[in-house]
């Protein structure tokens, strides 16, 4: 079925994939200390994550959809899980805080080629297009935005704390909202929209790393920045 979609879309996903890969490792490497190895550490975690699940979707694992729990909760509860933990563990959350919120604000901007797939995607029939910018997705909005918060908000130059903090939530809830729609156009027994062309595309290779990575990076840098951006002095960030 694979076969069926333009190369481009695979390579724009890719190269997305790869740019949040990208931003995630130099946002750990700004909070690391001297002679340590922590971003390098993580990163090969991460990359073992990504080999992990693209494989499993190349033998299409997660199309089982009449198992309950559904076999797609082993792509996004241990990123999930994770997330959850490094935000509440003494140690690591120590870490996070370091991390440069101009690049956690920055990583955002890769919001704008996965809504260019989504739209992509739901013309080839693959999700529907309620989740798309032509339906109720306006996340894009969110990456289109985000070199203007990480410049004007959070950069080294113009500090708003404030108005950072409403521009995280308020694109935090964006992400809720295309998550909710999305789970609930998947084939499964709970499906609320989307029947007549569900949501297919992110249990195949490579789109699986969207729920998987991509999500779960993207909520990461908002409850790293949201934590910041409460916690600490504006001059500071």
């Amino acid at each position: 079925m694979t076969d069926q979609l333009p190369y481009y879309v695979y390579v724009i996903f890719l190269l997305t994939t790869l740019a949040t890969y990208g931003f995630l490792h130099f946002g750990f490497k700004g909070a690391e200390t001297k002679n340590s190895n922590t971003a390098m550490v993580v990163s090969v975690c991460i990359g073992s994550w990504l080999f992990t699940i693209g494989v499993l979707s190349l033998y299409n694992f997660f199309l089982d959809f009449e198992t309950l729990p559904p076999k797609f909760l082993i792509a996004v509860l241990p990123p999930l899980i994770t997330v959850i933990f490094v935000l509440s563990y003494t140690k690591s959350r120590n870490f996070i805080m370091r991390m440069p919120i101009a690049t956690l604000t920055y990583l955002h901007i890769v919001r704008i080629p996965v809504e260019i797939v989504l739209w992509w995607l739901a013309l080839q029939s693959w999700l529907p297009m309620i989740l798309t910018f032509e339906g109720t997705n306006y996340d894009i909005l969110s990456g289109i935005s985000a070199p203007f918060v990480a410049i004007f908000m959070v950069g080294l130059r113009s500090k708003v704390k404030i108005g950072a903090i409403i521009w995280n939530i308020l694109a935090l809830t964006l992400l809720v909202n295309i998550v909710v729609h999305a789970v609930l156009s998947a084939p499964f027994p709970f499906q609320k929209y989307g029947f007549d062309q569900p949501n297919i595309a992110v249990f195949h290779f490579p789109f699986i790393w969207l729920p998987g990575f991509i999500v779960p990076a993207v909520l990461f840098s908002h409850l790293t920045s949201l934590l910041q951006l409460f916690t600490k002095k504006e001059e500071n960030l």
